[in-house]
């Protein structure tokens, strides 16, 4: 046993995993079992590894995590690797990771093994829900609570147990609880076909004298094109303000920020947005979330400041059921623009988030917004509703893919000749954009996934010279497991 523990221990130092894991073979997949029980179907492995894989799967079965570790490590080497070698590898160094008096750095190696075995067998095939709620517990005992929730959530997609259920929420409960330090970062290159969001219509008309003339527009008026580079991230700490009875923190104190910025090549179509937010956060049940923020924004365009807004915002967050979560917000702000005064104002916004998890590897998001835009000037004074619909399937050989489609309609008040809308009648414009997006949860950077993504959006209004047509490809660099 001593001499066991000792190429345990030095196995360790080695690299965390293989590289020949990502290339592993997925099939036959590991059955739901009671707690720590594999309970894997038949091993399928070649001859010469099935004793191993029989003697680790006992082993594992006894509580011998680290002897397991030394019988397993060697088989990982084959090409393909069997999904009973990874799976039994993974749970190893999982339970191995959990025993008192494990020097932090040990455990943290343990734990990238463990992950690195369940996120190869997923790669393949997505829909192995024991696989996943394994890896939902190793990335909750690393600390990366983002990843975990994201991932026991879809186990319960998977119409598990209801012990096994419950056992996930403990955790769901066990990470809202212990919240403190969130953030995300993300860059992406950007290609645009009409940065300027510009009509190419040559032709409008002017009602003079009771009779519509037509007029060619001149200059340069139409689209313009250009590459941009986009770059965001944020964070946001929560400081407990009080102690409930069992111990938790009920109510927090939420500060964070946000920030992006996108430029293109001169400077002219820069943007860059910065933003803040502060106020008390309640835990008001096992399902329930609120918040009350203040917030404070900015947006400049090249490099001057365009317009300030300040205002509150409140947050509903409750879990409808196993699979249905829902996010409500109602925000007042002002806007104060730097040049054009009459656009400043109130403004008003709510938009309620519906998302499903229809099955692990499908995930369908919905939102519906409402805003009322109280500027200055009655003319630009508006009334806009959207609805915004999203999938995400995961598909076998590392991919994912995304779909998206929404439209919006909005509604101006006033007289319509200031947006040269024939007869002023009110303005109206419909906006409508689609989205498809692929990315390979197989190829990673530092946690870093490359995502392409092509989106569609155009503008159609009863204004002339403002409705616009324009494409946009955008190579994400997302965090992904």
């Amino acid at each position: 046993m001593t001499t066991t523990l000792l190429s345990f221990r030095r196995g360790l130092a080695l690299a965390a995993l293989p590289l020949c894991i990502l290339l592993a073979s997925t099939a036959p997949a590991p059955a739901w079992g009671a707690d720590h029980t594999t309970d894997p179907p038949t091993p399928s492995a070649p001859v010469e590894g099935a004793a191993a894989v029989g003697a680790a799967q006992s082993l594992v079965d006894a509580g011998r995590f680290e002897e397991a570790i030394v019988i397993l490590r060697p088989l990982l080497g084959q090409q393909p690797v069997h999904a009973n070698v990874l799976f039994l590898y993974g749970l190893a160094s999982l339970e191995a990771a959990q025993r008192p008096g494990l020097a932090d750095d040990e455990r943290d190696i343990l734990l990238n093994e463990a992950i690195a075995a369940f996120r190869a067998m997923l790669v393949n095939a997505p829909d192995l829900v024991r696989v996943r709620l394994e890896l939902a517990r190793a990335f909750f005992f690393r600390g990366r609570d983002g990843l975990a929730r994201r991932h026991f959530e879809l186990v319960l997609a998977g119409g598990v147990p209801q012990p096994v259920a419950a056992r996930v929420q403990l955790f769901l409960n066990l990470m809202r609880a212990r919240k403190r330090w969130t953030g995300y970062f993300g860059t992406a290159i950007a290609p645009d076909s009409n940065l300027n969001a510009a009509s190419d219509t040559e032709i409008i008309y002017i009602d003079f004298f009771g009779s519509r003339l037509p007029f060619r527009r001149e200059g340069d008026f139409g689209a313009r094109s250009g590459l941009g580079l986009s770059i965001w991230g944020g964070g946001e700490y929560q400081q407990p303000l009080s102690v409930g009875a069992t111990g938790g923190s009920p109510l927090r104190l939420r500060v964070g920020a946000d920030a992006v910025q996108r430029e293109y090549s001169g400077r002219e179509f820069d943007q860059f947005f910065l933003a803040a937010h502060a106020g008390p956060r309640w835990l008001a049940g096992p399902r329930t979330e609120i918040s009350l923020l203040g917030t404070a924004q900015r947006q400049w365009l090249g490099s001057h400041p365009y317009v300030d807004e300040t205002g509150m915002r409140l947050e509903l967050d409750r879990r409808l059921g196993l699979r249905v979560w829902a996010r409500g917000t109602a925000s007042a702000r002002q806007r104060d623009h730097k040049q054009q005064d009459f656009l400043d104002g109130p403004l008003t916004e709510l938009t309620l988030d519906l998302a499903w998890a229809a099955a692990p590897t499908l995930q369908v998001q919905m939102t519906v917004g409402y805003q009322r835009d109280h500027a200055s000037s009655e003319h630009w004074r508006s009334l806009s509703r959207w609805l915004r619909v999203g999938t995400s399937l995961a598909l076998p050989l590392g991919f994912t893919l995304g779909t998206s489609a929404q439209m919006r309609r909005t509604y101006y008040e006033g007289n319509g000749c200031v947006h040269q809308v024939l007869d002023c009648r009110q303005r109206l414009d419909r906006t409508r954009s689609f989205s498809i997006s692929v990315l390979n949860r197989a190829v990673t950077l530092f946690g870093f996934s490359p995502q392409l993504a092509l989106i569609h959006e155009a503008r159609a209004t009863n204004a002339q010279t403002l409705d616009f047509d324009r494409n946009l490809a955008e190579l994400r660099f997302v965090r992904q497991f």
